[in-house]
């Protein structure tokens, strides 16, 4: 049965070791690169959620053979070899961000009509600058009401190549997208990035990913990229990691009930650059210890701190639920294009953070946390799993917090609230 709402138990300080499921961000990557590879390729630790699902659902649609384990963390691809074989499709994506942006730009590799859409909120998430780029590669492509915003459709022929330059500051999701695909262009590519590059680990991730499917590509600029055509992923066995986005709550977490949580699996030299949200909560007096298979968090005194989280904004929101029980207030910049997400991630987060009893100035490209006395409250979630999770962190400390729709988070972390009452129950037997 789905729940409308779970109201959250304050607790002690949480003690413990968590394992989060595998990283949504390189799994949609990984599924990318083995779909295209010559050979079949293994996924380990594969994520289990609607993000992937959805992913794994369109691949399909097109032709790619995709088997999973009963646990569905591991898959099986059996790669086209960047030929896709059906010449028609009509993908439903969901709000899955990275499956429409990636797929937008696998669709043109194929020959036929390809339509790619999802719900509400993602027919208002901006594809303009994606389907920009793929144009001057010479694909036809199109936002279907003309608006920059999903639906897009795909009159597909191959994908020409050449040269494209792309605004950096709303998505890498776009850079990436055509990163992957730009190896089974027809001639050479190269991709300019014009302005700030925003989320630049997760484009370093991309290239990460490419590598170790056999194809690499220059990534001492992040402003420039030459990618040679006729070159081919090659089948692999590949391991992923646990998601540093789903470990940056249970880190919080320590540091809010001045706990000590160890998260296996993740290490200092991550791809993933969410791990150094560990860096923020050191900045506001925590004690991190990072070990040659997990990193540790230890609660401490906090105080406020004023940072730029451009590199790890997917953990804004977890950062704010800590700012509430600092000393003194948080500033947090750099993070304007978090508005373009699953909700506008700023001024909901205002509107929920004051609910709460806190001080909150949005900022242009961020806001101003100021702690006060908190009461509980229904927290709304919009239908984003990153606010209902970094909303629940609250509810270790302030009683009557109870989070609207807590099932939102099937979109990356099916199993969280369970996970996180698990640790909660373990501390208490500790």
């Amino acid at each position: 049965m789905t729940r409308t709402q779970l109201e959250i138990s304050p607790c002690g300080p949480l003690l413990g070791t968590i394992r989060p499921p595998g990283s949504k961000s390189i799994t949609n990557r990984a599924l990318i690169c083995a779909a295209l590879a010559n050979g079949s390729s293994q996924l380990r630790g594969a994520l289990d959620s609607e993000d992937t699902r959805v992913m794994i659902a369109a691949l399909q649609q097109l032709g790619i053979a995709i088997e999973a384990n009963a646990d569905k963390s591991e898959l099986a691809i059996g790669g086209c070899g960047g030929r896709i074989a059906t010449c028609e499709a009509d993908m439903f994506l969901a709000n899955s961000g990275t499956s429409i942006r990636f797929l937008t730009a696998l669709a043109t590799l194929g020959m036929g009509q390809f339509r790619l859409d999802g719900v509400e909120r993602m027919r208002a998430r901006p594809i303009r600058d994606l389907l920009d780029g793929l144009g001057q590669l010479g694909a036809d492509v199109r936002s279907e009401f003309g608006n920059g915003c999903p639906p897009v459709v795909v009159r597909a022929c191959g994908l020409p190549g050449g040269s494209a330059t792309i605004h950096g500051n709303v998505s890498s999701q776009f850079l990436s997208g055509l990163l992957m695909v730009a190896p089974y262009a027809q001639n050479d590519v190269c991709l300019r990035v014009e302005g700030q590059l925003v989320s630049q680990p997760y484009v370093r991730m991309t290239l990460a990913v490419m590598s170790a499917f056999g194809v690499c590509v220059d990534d001492r600029r992040l402003d420039r990229f030459e990618i040679v055509a006729g070159q081919r992923y090659a089948g692999q066995q590949y391991a992923i990691e646990p998601d540093a986005s789903a470990a940056s709550y249970f880190w919080a977490a320590a540091a809010i009930t001045g706990g000590r949580v160890t998260v296996a699996g993740l290490t200092r030299d991550a791809l993933q650059g969410d791990v150094a949200f560990c860096e923020c909560l050191a900045q506001m007096g925590c004690q991190v210890d990072y070990g040659p298979d997990g990193i540790t968090v230890t609660g401490g005194r906090l105080q406020g701190i004023a940072v730029d989280m451009n590199a790890i904004s997917d953990t804004v929101l977890t950062l704010a639920a800590v700012a509430l029980y600092a000393e003194g207030p948080t500033t947090i910049t750099g993070v304007a294009h978090i508005r373009h997400k699953e909700t506008d991630r700023i001024g909901d987060l205002a509107c929920e953070l004051r609910r709460l009893g806190a001080h909150v100035e949005e900022l242009p490209d961020g806001l101003r946390i100021e702690p006060a006395a908190l009461c509980g409250a229904k927290m709304e979630t919009y239908n984003d799993h990153r606010m209902a999770m970094s909303l629940a962190l609250t509810g270790l400390r302030t009683p009557g917090v109870v989070i609207l729709n807590p099932s939102c988070t099937e979109k990356t972390y099916p199993h969280f609230f369970d996970d996180l009452r698990t640790l909660s129950d373990e501390s208490l037997g500790s």
